[in-house]
């Protein structure tokens, strides 16, 4: 009996390996899929500024007014703006963009919960995978902003400044918008960061944060090389 039960489990075993083998090699399609769509569609936004920020941001916040004005300078200076594509702080930045006449980018996500695309993009992709999807938002970009947010934001942020700590990508202006809201995040990496040798004094460098518009178009413009 225990000599049966040990062939059946190994059989069985065996069954679920190949099924598996055969449902990640169909998942790997659906990643190039991703990939190639983004390849195909989006050079044609470059340069790009990627604007991230937290999708609970109802339209009368300052914080939606700020993303909203930002979206209109980038577009009227002739940047792409590229959001995840939802709501919040990323509809206002397209609608920016979208109202002045440049590109308006929606990068959206599938998610459990449905995030409904804002209304405000003319170039506009979907996916399932959110690597793929980062991966976009920064190929096609000379600057990130983030706007005050929520885990997704700071995922976002961390990410990036690692890429460019890192070299993996080059140096490109990072800001964050909002004494308010960022300094305190500042305060600890000086304090617990730097000071318990977790990070470079110049790694204080790879970022900077400005409250106002105009400052953040003049500061882009101020770091890139064309």
């Amino acid at each position: 009996m225990e000599k049966y039960l040990k062939e059946k489990f190994l059989e069985e075993k065996q069954y679920v390996l190949e099924s598996l083998a055969a449902k990640e090699s169909w998942r790997l399609f659906k990643i190039m899929a991703e990939f190639v769509d983004g390849f195909e569609v989006l050079p044609k936004v470059y340069p790009g500024v990627t604007v991230f920020g937290s999708s609970r941001v109802p339209s009368e916040h300052p914080d939606y007014k700020k993303a909203e004005t930002l979206g209109h300078l980038l577009a009227k200076s002739g940047f792409s703006v590229i959001t995840g594509g939802g709501p919040g702080i990323m509809e206002a930045a397209n609608k920016g963009a979208y109202e002045e006449g440049g590109y308006s980018v929606g990068l959206n996500i599938k998610l459990p919960l449905e995030q409904e695309p804002n209304p405000y993009t003319n170039v506009r992709l979907e996916f399932k995978y959110f690597f793929v999807r980062k991966v976009m938002m920064a190929k096609y970009s000379v600057a990130f902003v983030f706007f005050p947010g929520g885990f997704g934001t700071l995922d976002e942020m961390f990410e990036i400044l690692t890429l460019v700590q890192t070299r993996k990508i080059r140096p490109i202006p990072i800001i964050l918008v909002g004494q308010e809201f960022w300094n305190p995040l500042y305060q600890w990496f000086v304090n617990l960061l730097i000071g318990t040798n977790k990070i470079s004094p110049s790694d204080l460098e790879l970022f900077k944060i400005l409250d106002e518009p105009q400052e953040i178009i003049d500061y882009i413009k101020d770091k890139l090389w064309f």
